[in-house]
């Protein structure tokens, strides 16, 4: 899903940055990179067990964060349920949600995202 969120943005003109394997169980991966992460206009966390990694990163940035629920996982995922309903009862602010393993929507929103931001720059 991820991959295909990028590939999408990509593909209508988005200027993609990737972080692979910065979730929560390894929090300081995703600290090492905030940084990096705080430039972008608009964030894509794709996440699936739990699904609080959406919401960590929306607790750390300043910027829209798309979530994107999983229905790969282990233990017990619901195929993708668990993290859908962690992402959508999220308590931080500037999160939207879309459906399980909706990589294409999360891409495509991105570009909308950004190309508002963009524009505002301009």
């Amino acid at each position: 899903m991820a991959e295909e969120a990028a590939q999408m943005a990509e593909f209508c003109g988005g200027n993609v940055t990737r972080f692979y394997d910065v979730g929560v169980a390894g929090i300081h991966r995703l600290l090492s990179n905030i940084e990096k992460i705080n430039k972008a206009n608009v964030i894509v966390a794709v996440a699936g067990m739990e699904g609080t990694l959406p919401g960590v990163i929306a607790g750390l940035a300043d910027k829209p964060v798309i979530a994107v629920p999983t229905s790969i996982g282990y233990g017990s995922n619901f195929n993708g349920l668990s993290a859908l309903l962690t992402m959508l009862n999220s308590c931080a602010e500037g999160i939207s949600v879309v459906n399980i393993d909706n990589g294409f929507g999360a891409g495509y929103l991105s570009t909308q995202i950004n190309r508002l931001a963009v524009k505002g720059n301009g």
